[in-house]
Order: structure tokens, then C-alpha cells, then sequence
């Protein structure tokens, strides 16, 4: 059972007032809130260990490249993945989508060769595929969805050909908090020869993440989503695919020796990451997994689906508030539209009141699109909300009513 007053005592922004009122924070699916434990590695690592790691021979050196690595066991641990030089370190799930584009779709990928995304992507799991296919021929390819926010997983199956070359699809949309079946998008996948890249983005401060028993062929995802420091993330990769991918970005540490005629490269993971690493905030990343781990994940997810059940039925019971994206299968993440009334006008109004939501596409036009709606307005719930804190967001909508509606 968790003390959630306890978690929230970790968090020292939720002390802040805002408007003349005690802060609500409801946008967690764009960035969660820092516990004690990260912020003080972040003010370790810079004030008693700062120093380049990989390359130096003194004590700092040392112990900042021991730090680091061992962030990279950690992950390792939490993805559940075979070995450690699978683990890559980026600057977030855009790069890491980045990288495998630019690197294995440049390579692997030719014209006519078809790369599958659905309806509810991510605009960064979009965009690098489109760049892909302007560049060399590929097409891109779109699953559909139902009204409720579901993949049409018949219509995924029949897409599917020896022209599939590869799967690129959200684990849980960051607009509707629909949880996709990413164990069959996968398996079906590869019974026609094609790679999976999955968007763990939203997944992993919610979801169990085994990369084995998934038989993901890449995984990415941010740890400012995970409680952890912006500016740094992760892909996965099966080894025997990112020894065969070129390097991403060139200059130091990817490389074992250069001569102005040839350079070698490094070997895995230090050959995907040149350059000077966001050192701080790798380090940092170990204590976000250990603090989500000393919750328990289960336990976090079941308290977590408390929220989103009441939070849903409170809303519901808002006459003209409907909500958008009602999958089976969902996180916490309540996106809605109120009748006669703009998004943005919802978050100003509420934001007044100390309530921090999200309102617009959410760097899911396609999606907005297929919805018929310009955007919405999101609540997204992490551990250390509340019922409490609920029922002001209901009191607080009211109050949007009674102004614009």
C-alpha cells in the first residue's frame, strides 16, 4: 500500500503556489516531477564528482565514468534486456527514433519498401519516417484506428506483406492513454520478416517493460517521463542490429583510432554515442529507476488506474464535458472537450486556479484529424496525485462553464 502523502513529500514543487493557489499538477504525460533523491544526484554529481568520463585516469574520472555506467546496468535491468551494450544512451525518445532512421532505415531500407505507423503517433514517430521516404523511396503506411482510440488490429493484419520492411507504433498514446497490444503488433511483425521499433514514451512510468519477452527489435524512451532529468533517454536495440547499423553522429568516443586517411569505430554502445554525454543527467537516471522501483511498479499502476476511474467518472458527470479516447485498455490520461468551449480557454481559466493541465494536439495532428477535433484538454495523473486534487479539477471546470458556457 503506498503512503501517498509520504511520495509527495519527495516532490518539493508540489509546495508551490501558483495564482495565490496551492499548484495541481496534471500535465505528467509531458513531463512528470523530480523527487528529492534525482535532484540531490543531479547536485552530487556536478558538486563532488564533476568530471569527462571514459578518458581520465583521476579519481573524478573515474568515479563519474563508474557512475554512468552503472546507470546503463540499471536500465539494462529495468528493460530486462539481454546484455548491456544494448543500451543506448540519447537525448530523449525523438533521438533515439532519430537514430534508428537515420541509421538502419538508411541502410536497410530501399524503394517501394513499406514502413507502417498508426493513426495515434507521436509527431516524433512520424516526421523522421516522412524524411526517410522523401529520401529514399520508401512509403509510409498508416494503421487505423476505431472512435474509441483503438488500433484496428484486423486492418494492421491485412496490411501487412513481404513489402513490410518495418513497424514503428506508440506502446500508450500520449493523447487518448490508449495501451496498444504491442506483444502482437510485434509478433505479427515478424512473421512477415518486418522490424518493430515501439515508442515506450508514456509506457514506461506505467507499464512492466521486458524487452525479451516482447521480442522488440528496438525500444525508446525519455526519463523526464519517468521521473528522471530531461535531455536524456534510451533505445534498446538487438546487438546483432546495431552492430550492423552505421554510426549516428561522428567525433570522439565513437571511434577507436583515426588517421586523417581512415577511422575506425568504436564498439557498441559507445559507437552511437559521440561526444561529451549529458553525464549529469545519465547519472541522475539511476536514482529515477530505483525510486519507481522502490514503489513498485505494481503498485504505482493499480493506484494510478484508482485515479484515471475516478477522475473519469467525475468528468463524465460535467454536462457538455466528453471525453476523448475511451479505449479498453488505458493509463492515466484523461483528454476531453467541452462543449461551446476552446481548449486553450479551458487551461488559461483553469490555470488561474493553480491547475496545470495540457491543451491542443499534443503533437498529434493526424491524430486530431482523424478525431475531428482541433485539440484537447488533457489531465494526466502520476503517483503522487490525489482524489483531492481531482475534485478541485471538477470544481475547476465548473467554474470554466460558468464563464464561457
Amino acid at each position: 500500500m503506498l503512503n501517498i502523502q509520504k511520495i509527495r513529500q519527495d516532490f518539493p514543487i508540489l509546495n508551490e503556489v501558483i495564482n495565490g493557489k496551492p499548484l495541481v499538477y496534471f500535465d505528467n504525460a509531458a513531463t512528470t516531477q523530480k523527487p528529492t533523491p534525482v535532484l540531490e544526484a543531479l547536485m552530487g554529481y556536478y558538486g563532488h564528482t564533476n568530471a569527462n568520463i571514459h578518458r581520465g585516469i583521476h579519481h573524478l574520472a573515474e568515479k563519474a565514468t563508474a557512475d554512468f555506467e552503472a546507470s546503463r546496468h540499471k536500465i539494462r535491468s529495468f528493460l530486462n534486456a539481454q546484455l548491456w551494450e544494448e543500451i543506448i544512451f540519447t537525448y530523449g525518445t525523438t533521438d533515439g527514433i532519430n537514430l534508428v532512421a537515420q541509421t538502419y532505415g538508411r541502410k536497410f531500407l530501399k524503394a517501394g519498401d513499406e514502413i507502417l505507423i498508426s493513426a495515434m503517433e507521436h509527431h516524433s514517430n512520424i516526421v523522421p519516417w516522412q524524411m526517410l521516404c522523401e529520401e529514399n523511396g520508401c512509403v509510409l503506411r498508416i494503421i487505423p484506428i476505431n472512435d474509441e482510440g483503438e488500433l484496428l488490429m484486423d486492418e494492421y493484419e491485412k496490411m501487412l506483406s513481404e513489402r513490410t520492411k518495418l513497424v514503428s507504433v506508440v506502446h500508450v498514446s500520449n493523447s487518448l492513454g490508449t495501451i496498444n497490444p504491442v506483444a502482437e503488433i510485434i509478433q505479427k511483425a515478424h512473421a512477415v520478416g518486418a522490424k518493430v521499433l515501439i515508442d515506450g514514451a508514456q509506457a514506461t512510468s506505467h507499464i512492466d517493460i521486458d524487452v525479451q519477452a516482447l521480442d522488440c527489435d528496438f525500444y525508446v524512451f525519455s526519463l523526464h517521463k519517468l521521473y528522471g532529468p530531461t535531455g536524456m533517454g534510451v533505445l534498446y536495440g538487438k546487438k546483432a542490429l546495431l552492430d550492423a547499423m552505421p554510426p549516428y553522429r561522428g567525433g570522439g568516443e565513437m571511434i577507436k583510432e583515426v588517421t586523417f586517411d581512415k577511422t575506425t569505430y568504436n564498439e557498441l554502445p559507445y559507437k552511437f554515442e559521440a561526444g561529451t554525454p549529458n553525464i549529469a543527467d545519465v547519472v541522475a537516471a539511476k536514482t529515477a529507476v530505483e525510486y519507481i522501483e522502490n514503489l513498485g511498479k505494481a503498485n504505482v499502476a493499480a493506484y494510478e488506474h484508482e485515479l484515471l476511474e475516478y477522475a473519469t467518472e467525475a468528468l463524465q458527470s460535467i454536462d457538455g464535458l466528453r471525453l476523448v479516447g475511451t479505449a479498453k485498455e488505458k493509463i492515466s490520461v484523461n483528454s476531453f472537450v467541452m462543449d461551446g468551449i476552446h481548449h486553450q480557454d479551458v487551461g488559461v481559466i483553469l490555470d488561474q486556479q493553480g491547475i496545470a493541465i495540457r491543451t491542443g494536439h499534443h503533437c498529434t495532428q493526424p491524430l486530431m484529424h482523424r478525431l475531428g477535433l482541433a485539440g484537447t484538454s488533457r489531465a494526466s495523473f502520476a503517483v503522487y496525485n490525489t482524489k483531492e486534487e481531482i475534485d478541485k479539477l471538477v470544481v475547476g471546470l465548473h467554474r470554466v462553464k460558468k464563464m464561457l458556457g
